[in-house]
C-alpha cells in the first residue's frame, strides 16, 4: 500500500546529498545542495535550500512545491510535485509544510507526583539546585506499576500529538534495584531508546555512603537494569557524581553492553563534557556552562551537544551558547528534557522557538537539531530525515514553512503525524 502526499509547500528532507537531477528517487528537483544559503528563502520550484555555516545547519535541506511517497512504512520517493508517481492513496497538503518527525533524545517520563509548588518557588526567586529530584524519587517508589505506566503512556501520547515520533526515556526516579528495573521495563514498552540512569542522584539512604551507592549502581542494579536498556547515563555534576564516579559508572555500563551518554555542565563548569568525550558518549546533555577546552573537545569528537532550552526557561538559568558551539563545528541537538521538576514540557515546537529566540540559532539550525540532530544523538540514521529508505516518520504543519515553529510560538501548528507510514495523530 502506498501513499502520495503532494502539493507540499515546503518539504524539509535534511538530505541535501540526495538531490536528483530529474526529481526522482532522491531529494529531487533542480538546484544544488547548497541552494540559496538563505534561511527561509524561496528556493525555487522543487529547489533545495541549505543553512550552511555550521555542522548542524549544513545538513538542512528543503524542497518547494514538493511531494513524497510512503510505501511499507518507508519513504519511497521525494521530489517535485509535478513529477510525482501514482500511489494507492492521495493526501493533498494544500501548500502546508512537511517535516521529519521530531526526535527527542532526552526525556524522563517514568515518575509519579508533580512539583508545581517547586516551580512557583523558583519563579519567586528560590534557586534551582536539583534537590527536588528526591521528592520525585519518594513518589515514584510509592507508585504502582499501573500508575507509572499510565502516566508514561499519557506523556508519550502528548509528545506524539506535538510531532515527536522518536523519543528516549530514562529511569532515575527509583534509585533502588527493583524500582530502577521496573522503570526501565515500563519504558521499554513504549520506546526502544531506553536509558539506565541509576546515577541520577545519590538517594537519601546512601547520603553517608556515596561510594556504596556507586557500587550498587555498577553492580546489582546494573545487572537488573541492563536487559531493559540501550544506554547508560550519569549526572556528572556537583551534588551528584564526580568525574571518577562517572567514569566508573559509564565503564561498567559499557561492559554490560550499554552505550554511554552524560548529563554534563548544567549547573556550572565541570568535568562532565570531558568525561563524555573520553568515554565516546553519543551525547553530552545540557552543556550550559562550557570552557574553551570543552567546546574544542566536542568539536573534535563524535559526541553531540544536546541542548535543553526548556530547562533554562523553567529554572531561569542562562541559556547555552548554541551559536558558539555551531560556529566551532559542534553537532548540536535540541531535546525537551520533559521531567516533573526542571522542565515539565513535552513540546518540541516550544523548545525550537526558545532555541531561535534565546540561543541565537537560525530556524533551519533549530529544526535540524530537533530532527536530524536528535537522531545523531541517538546514533540513528533511519529517522530525522525524509530520504528514500528512511522510516516514514513525518509531520504536517498548519503553516507553509518550518519557520512558523518559531514565528508563531505557543500556537499548536502540528496538524498531522505519521509514524512508520501510519497516520497516528491529527488529520491530513
Amino acid at each position: 500500500m502506498s501513499t502520495l502526499i503532494t502539493n507540499i509547500g515546503e518539504l524539509v528532507t535534511n538530505a541535501p546529498d540526495e538531490a536528483g537531477a530529474d526529481g526522482s528517487g532522491g531529494a529531487g528537483g533542480p538546484g544544488g545542495a547548497e541552494g540559496s544559503g538563505e534561511a527561509g528563502g524561496p528556493g525555487g520550484a522543487g529547489g533545495i535550500r541549505g543553512a550552511g555555516g555550521s555542522a548542524a545547519g549544513s545538513g538542512f535541506a528543503a524542497l518547494s512545491d514538493a511531494a513524497l511517497v510512503i510505501e511499507d512504512g518507508r519513504i519511497a520517493w521525494t521530489g517535485s510535485a509535478s513529477l510525482a508517481p501514482a500511489a494507492d492513496d492521495l493526501v493533498d497538503a494544500a501548500g502546508r509544510a512537511v517535516l521529519p518527525g521530531f526526535v527527542d533524545s532526552h526525556a524522563h517520563l517514568v515518575f509519579a507526583g508533580e512539583r508545581g509548588a517547586e516551580f512557583a518557588a523558583r519563579m519567586a526567586g528560590v534557586p534551582y539546585t536539583a534537590g527536588g529530584i528526591r521528592s520525585t524519587v519518594a513518589a515514584t517508589r510509592a507508585a504502582s506499576d499501573a500508575e507509572l505506566g499510565g502516566n508514561l503512556r499519557r506523556l508519550a501520547a502528548e509528545m506524539l500529538a506535538q510531532g515527536i515520533t522518536t523519543f528516549e526515556c530514562k529511569s532515575g526516579y527509583g534509585l533502588t534495584v527493583s524500582d530502577e528495573a521496573r522503570s526501565l521495563a515500563l519504558a521499554a514498552q513504549v520506546t526502544p531508546e531506553v536509558t539506565y540512569l541509576g546515577a541520577h542522584v545519590v538517594p537519601p539512604e546512601f547520603a553517608a555512603d556515596p561510594a556504596g551507592y556507586v557500587d550498587l549502581v555498577t553492580g546489582p542494579m546494573l545487572d537488573a537494569c541492563a536487559p531493559h536498556a540501550r544506554w547508560v547515563d550519569v549526572f556528572c555534576e556537583r551534588g551528584a557524581f564526580d568525574a571518577d564516579q562517572a567514569r566508573a559508572i559509564l565503564a561498567a555500563g559499557r561492559l554490560a553492553g550499554l552505550q554511554p551518554r552524560v548529563h554534563a555542565n548544567q549547573l556550572g563548569e565541570g568535568p562532565g563534557v570531558q568525561v563524555a568525550v573520553e568515554a565516546g558518549a553519543a551525547s553530552a546533555d545540557h552543556c550550559s556552562y562550557l570552557s574553551g577546552s570543552d567546546v574544542e573537545a566536542l568539536a573534535s569528537s563524535g559526541t553531540v551537544a544536546t541542548l535543553l532550552p526548556g530547562v533554562e526557561f523553567c529554572t531561569r538559568q542562562p541559556y547555552p551558547d548554541a551559536r558558539r558551539l555551531l560556529d566551532a563545528g559542534v553537532t548540536v541537538a535540541i531535546a525537551t528534557d520533559c521531567n516533573p521538576g526542571s522542565c515539565f514540557t513535552s513540546s518540541m515546537p516550544f523548545c525550537i522557538a526558545l532555541a531561535v529566540r534565546d540561543m541565537r540559532m537560525t530556524t533551519q539550525e533549530a529544526v535540524w537539531a530537533a530532527t536530524a540532530g536528535g537522531a545523531r544523538a541517538l546514533r540513528r540514521d533511519d529517522v530525522g530525515r525524509l530520504r528514500v529508505g528512511s522510516r516514514a516518520d513525518l509531520i504536517m504543519l498548519s503553516a507553509p514553512s518550518h519557520a512558523y515553529l518559531a514565528y508563531r510560538p505557543g500556537v499548536p501548528l502540528v496538524a498531522a503525524v505519521w509514524r512508520d507510514g501510519r497516520l497516528l495523530a491529527g488529520g491530513a
